[in-house]
């Protein structure tokens, strides 16, 4: 019996030294920009050693922040945190485009669209794959990113391996609901102001405060407010007006929708019909614990990693 233990300990310990040879790689960030219909559109990318025969893997950010501090937020101390990080590290190539309107992107003078969003997706997927010589991305959308998103699959299903709808709104969301009412000045102004202040309620909505931490809601709060000196007001005038904007049923690629049991944009009464229309056999449904709409920066940060890096590296 002895032989066979320190055999089992050989392959434990080769094991053990691999994860924390993975964890301990240096990632590295890399700006790009993509010229697309008279735009600079800004992309920001993320990887592990060499970013080589990697699946790419594209982030779509929602109405409120850009995707470099959506999704590569740096926290003190907290480097769990930072999901591009996370994923670069499990051996992933990623990469945050900043759709126009937002962070380093260009900032049209009018209201933005939806539509146009998808289309600015598309030309960043188009850039990526061509970059990395690759046939398809795995995307993940959040929050109205999945709008853009699921407009952009609809229209290119062929580029897209796996899709990961996070935080995805309907009709009926409670969130939604509060903000109908401010239809009128959305058409008033392409763009507001957003303070410091004003980029923490999120984390509070329907959301326990034992959900959050506040150096997190700080960090992000400060990041956001350093970038997006004005935010569009397009996506909410979308999101007011046009929803439902997606047809589940001409998003063909395999499909994960994922949310905070506390979300107050997306539910299961919401988003069941939804999930149960769409086409391809391989979708799942999850519902994360001790998270609402920030849930990438909340309690359950780690089970929405670990869900959304087993989906993507599924067979």
């Amino acid at each position: 019996m002895r032989p066979r233990a320190v055999v089992g300990c050989a392959v434990f310990c080769s094991v053990l030294v691999s994860v924390m040879s993975v964890a301990a790689q240096e990632v590295s960030g890399v700006e790009h920009w993509v010229e697309h219909a008279g735009l600079r559109l800004y992309v920001w990318e993320k990887y592990a050693g060499s970013p080589a025969g990697k699946p790419v893997v594209v982030l779509a950010h929602g109405s409120g922040t850009a995707g470099r501090e959506s999704f590569d937020l740096q926290v003190p101390e907290k480097p769990s945190y930072n999901l591009m990080d996370v994923l670069a590290r499990e051996g992933f190539d990623v990469f945050a485009p900043d759709i126009r309107g937002f962070g380093r992107s260009t900032r049209p003078d009018g209201h933005m669209t939806t539509q146009e969003a998808s289309a600015d997706l598309n030309a960043a997927v188009d850039f990526l794959l061509k970059l990395r010589g690759s046939q398809q991305v795995h995307l993940l959308g959040w929050s109205w990113g999945t709008q853009y998103s699921g407009l952009f699959i609809m229209a290119h299903p062929e580029k897209v391996a796996k899709y990961v709808s996070y935080a995805q709104m309907h009709v009926n969301s409670p969130d939604l609901a509060r903000r109908r009412p401010r239809l009128e000045a959305f058409r008033k102004t392409p763009y507001v102001s957003i303070p410091e202040a004003g980029c923490k309620p999120r984390f509070a909505s329907m959301t326990p405060t034992v959900a959050t931490e506040p150096e997190v809601v700080e960090a992000f709060a400060k990041a956001a407010a350093r970038v997006e000196e004005k935010t569009p007001t397009g996506p909410q005038l979308d999101m007011v007006t046009l929803m439902p904007l997606l047809n589940p049923r001409l998003m063909p690629v395999p499909t994960m929708l994922i949310h905070g049991e506390y979300d107050d944009v997306a539910d299961l009464d919401g988003l069941l019909p939804f999930f149960q229309q769409l086409p391809n056999p391989y979708k799942r449904y999850v519902v994360i614990p001790n998270a609402g709409h920030m849930m990438h920066l909340q309690g359950g940060h780690r089970a929405f990693q670990h869900e959304v890096v087993s989906f993507f590296k599924a067979p």
